[in-house]
């Protein structure tokens, strides 16, 4: 990921839906105020505050597809999207942050599946890389999976242990998913929408209203823009200082190392167990989420992987 120096930018006030936000400058201009007769000295330097149109990137696409801006309606919608991303910049600074921890762990499992990179953003949309994430559907974890779907493809879910909220497994869950709706559709921009909308929910679209392509449907708010801020994350997150984003390394999250624990019977305190490998429950949970009580059952005498932060990183 590009590192940029670490340089002010102006500070503005931009309404976006309803909501003020502060919006990002690279270059502010400076003008000189009219000087001051009264006390025979001239005012301080003056930041031009201004809220910038973006330019459309080109060759814009998601997977090697190519978005076709070239059409008015598909320019405009994707001009909405790379807004409304760039000039939310509290949220687009913790996606930085974020990235630079989770993308690790998802990118080698994508490339691992024949699944393209590009798809790491899909979870960034879906759920801000958060691993606890959950929304009052129920999806949950970082690839937001619902139970069903969840146990369908292997992963155990129940209140004891939730396997969605294990990155690495959920996003092999992903793949899959994707891959199917990718041979099924046909392209894996339709892929994409499907994740969102249902493989059977975009075929019957795409079926009523005659048509072949993602960007040829009329879909709901959701479906409708779901692609288009997908693309907008990564372009804006693949190129930060063209977008205004100013950090260094040493701001973004990073992941921190641990060691695996191999865990074939129950456990029945976890605080107990975390005291054991020189961390407390807190810990244990922040690095193995899909542990979803205080103790382990395991009747079945499965085994499972306990990640333990090494030694020194949280003292």
């Amino acid at each position: 990921m590009q590192i940029l120096k670490n340089t002010l930018t102006a500070i503005g006030l931009v309404s976006v839906s309803g909501l003020f936000i502060f919006s990002m400058q690279k270059a502010p201009v400076e003008q000189q105020a009219p000087s001051d007769a009264t006390f025979g000295k001239e005012k301080p330097l003056i930041n031009d505050y201004n809220v910038y149109a973006l330019e459309m990137p080109d060759g814009i696409n998601f997977a090697g597809e190519l978005v076709p801006v070239e059409n008015p309606d598909i320019y405009e919608r994707m001009d909405r999207e790379l807004l409304v991303n760039t000039y939310w910049q509290s949220n687009g600074l913790l996606m930085f942050k974020r990235a630079q921890k989770y993308f690790p762990i998802i990118e080698p499992i994508l490339k691992k599946n024949g699944v393209p990179d590009d798809f790491k953003y899909l979870a960034v949309i879906e759920s801000g890389l958060v691993p606890t994430a959950k929304s009052p559907a129920g999806a949950s974890g970082v690839w937001q999976i619902m139970k069903a779907t969840g146990r369908e493809n292997g992963l155990e879910v129940n209140t004891n242990v939730d396997e969605r909220y294990n990155i690495a497994k959920a996003t092999a869950v992903a793949c899959n998913y994707l891959k199917k709706a990718k041979e099924r559709l046909g392209s894996w921009t339709l892929a994409a929408a499907a994740y969102n909308a249902g493989n059977a929910g975009v075929s019957r679209r795409l079926k009523e209203q005659d048509v072949s392509g993602y960007y040829d449907l009329l879909l709901g708010e959701e479906t409708g823009r779901y692609v288009f801020r997908i693309v907008a994350l990564k372009e804006i997150l693949s190129n930060p200082d063209k977008y205004g984003f100013n950090f260094n390394k040493n701001h973004l999250y990073k992941p921190v190392p641990t060691y695996k624990v191999e865990v074939d019977t129950a456990v029945t305190s976890f605080s107990k167990f975390a005291k054991r490998f020189g961390v407390n429950y807190k810990i244990l949970k922040l690095h193995n989420p899909w542990l979803r009580e205080k103790h382990l059952n395991n009747k079945s005498r499965k085994s499972y992987t306990i990640e333990i932060p090494k030694e020194g990183f949280y003292n």
